[in-house]
């Protein structure tokens, strides 16, 4: 069950496979099928966002893929979501490879934005949780927009990675403004650049796709990790879920 190791690992989000399944009581589709399929097409690790709603992945989803993730022992089960919130609760239960902290409110349609640490109350908060995650052996990404100043703040307050916010790209990505797209590029290289400096991992995620995947990750330096959900589960609805998967690593290949 082992996967190459290209320089950029796909994690495949499944919080849609839940949300589909939610429309009714009989269980599908399966959120732990779906994942299996995935990480049999060669996907590297499984992504949940738990919200404290529970609209897509629920509790026992958390706790049914962590079994799952325990037959893939070279595979990454990351869990991201606001530590404020039902996230810790999860870590301390679950202690997955990565928590993935995000600044989302509640009643939040979708992530839209990074951490601002230029909050004393949230640098203060982030840094307790940080290592308390890291006692419990889980290793810590910040989600962030792609700012190159905050990136010194998220190294200090012991994070091993951050997550770059890549909605802003794939907007400009979708429309017909060249130097738009470009202007984006430059801005994500710049922050990645900022972050590996500063001796953090990057990762990147937020309506990444098949179409925008590799001239991102030729522009962007030291991606380590695409975390994608959305695009890959509607292109998964034409093309089948292994297919996709493969097609995404392709992409990823392209892009080396």
């Amino acid at each position: 069950m082992s996967a190459p190791a290209p320089s950029t690992h796909l994690s495949v989000n499944v919080n849609k496979v839940a949300l589909l399944r939610n429309t009714r009581h009989i269980g599908i589709p399966s959120v732990e099928r779906i994942a299996t399929i995935c990480l049999e097409a060669g996907a590297h690790g499984i992504t949940v966002h738990p919200r404290p709603d529970e609209r897509h992945i629920r509790a026992h989803d958390v706790h049914d893929l962590a079994a799952l993730m325990q037959q893939w022992p070279d595979r990454e089960y990351n869990i991201e979501g606001n530590p404020t919130q039902n996230l810790m609760d999860f870590i301390r239960a679950v202690r997955p490879h990565q928590a993935t902290f995000v600044p989302d409110s509640e009643d939040q349609f979708t992530s839209d934005h990074g951490w601002d640490l230029d909050s004393a109350a949230n640098r203060q908060h982030l840094q307790k949780l940080i290592a308390e995650c890291h006692g419990l052996g889980v290793r810590v990404s910040l989600f962030m927009d792609a700012e190159t100043a905050p990136m010194a703040q998220a190294k200090a307050l012991g994070a091993d990675r951050v997550e770059l916010y890549t909605e802003p790209y794939a907007a400009a990505w979708a429309g017909n403004d060249v130097a738009a797209k470009e202007q984006q590029l430059q801005r994500f290289a710049c922050a990645a650049q900022a972050a590996l400096d500063a001796g953090l991992q990057v990762n990147a995620g937020h309506d990444l796709s098949l179409d925008n995947l590799t001239p991102f990750l030729k522009a962007v330096p030291g991606v380590s990790e695409v975390s994608i959900g959305h695009a890959l589960m509607a292109e998964a609805l034409e093309m089948g879920y292994a297919a996709t998967v493969k097609a995404y690593l392709q992409r990823i290949a392209a892009a080396a």
